[in-house]
């Protein structure tokens, strides 16, 4: 297994485009503090604070498509049949990859962090307010936000080896995101939406960007969006041992 965790990290140390996805969730952590803090957020308060600081879960979209193109790439790429050659045993592949990407998500996750205290304890300053890791929860905040980023990661690669076509991956997952999830939680209701993966993400993360009333505990979010990263990663196992790599 570590041969083949080594060959995932040299891989990624070959291409640019996952690294510049991952470099966008600092950038959407910067804009989204920046955001809040301009439009009227007030430091003083200390659930504003938090807010600022869930945006690291936010950021977790960026670590969903690159997970995705941990699998999917290797199909737009025509990779795959490599990979599958000199390793027969996809399902170690499949493991590889999972682990590989879910800690690169944790990486990203942390980094956003740092970016999130930086930005928002320089901006508490600039207002004159008083920035604490003790106000509201906030380090409740960050760990929710990196462990989003993890569970997004791993969810990807269930998704891009589930869909194989990166293009239609990226473009399902956004409109579950932008626009499925909303419609169908309007649909299921408030009671059974909160168990839909972006409004456990939201839980988890602590990141109420929706205005959503209903959402669940966060350790409740944490537990039900670590189910749907175990089922896609099953998902992705099982279809990658059964299907033809062409």
């Amino acid at each position: 297994m570590l041969p083949l965790i080594r060959s995932e990290f040299r891989k990624l140390g070959t291409v640019r485009s996952p690294w510049l996805l991952l470099a966008a969730g600092p950038l959407l952590v910067v804009a989204g503090v920046t955001g809040l803090v301009q439009s009227g957020g007030n430091v003083h308060d200390p659930s504003v604070q938090s807010k600022a600081l869930a945006h690291v879960a936010l950021a977790a979209l960026f670590t969903l498509i690159f997970g995705i193109f941990a699998v999917a790439g290797e199909y737009r790429h025509g990779t795959i049949t490599d990979t599958f050659l000199s390793t027969p045993a996809r399902g170690r592949v499949v493991t590889a990859k999972l682990a590989v990407y879910a800690l690169a998500g944790a990486v990203a996750g942390l980094v956003s962090g740092v970016v999130a205290v930086v930005v928002t304890a320089a901006w508490w300053s600039a207002k004159g307010g008083s920035f604490s890791f003790a106000a509201a929860g906030s380090w409740r905040t960050l760990a929710g936000g990196v462990a989003v980023n993890v569970a997004f990661a791993a969810i990807g690669v269930g998704v891009g080896a589930l869909l194989r076509n990166l293009a239609v991956a990226i473009a399902a997952a956004l409109a579950w995101i932008a626009l499925v999830e909303g419609i169908a939680g309007q649909l299921a209701g408030t009671g059974l939406a909160r168990w839909l993966p972006f409004s456990a993400s939201e839980a988890l993360g602590r990141a109420d960007m929706t205005g959503t009333a209903g959402f669940l505990p966060q350790w409740g979010g944490g537990l039900v969006l670590a189910g749907y990263a175990i089922a896609f990663a099953a998902a992705a196992m099982v279809t990658t041992l059964r299907r033809d790599v062409t």
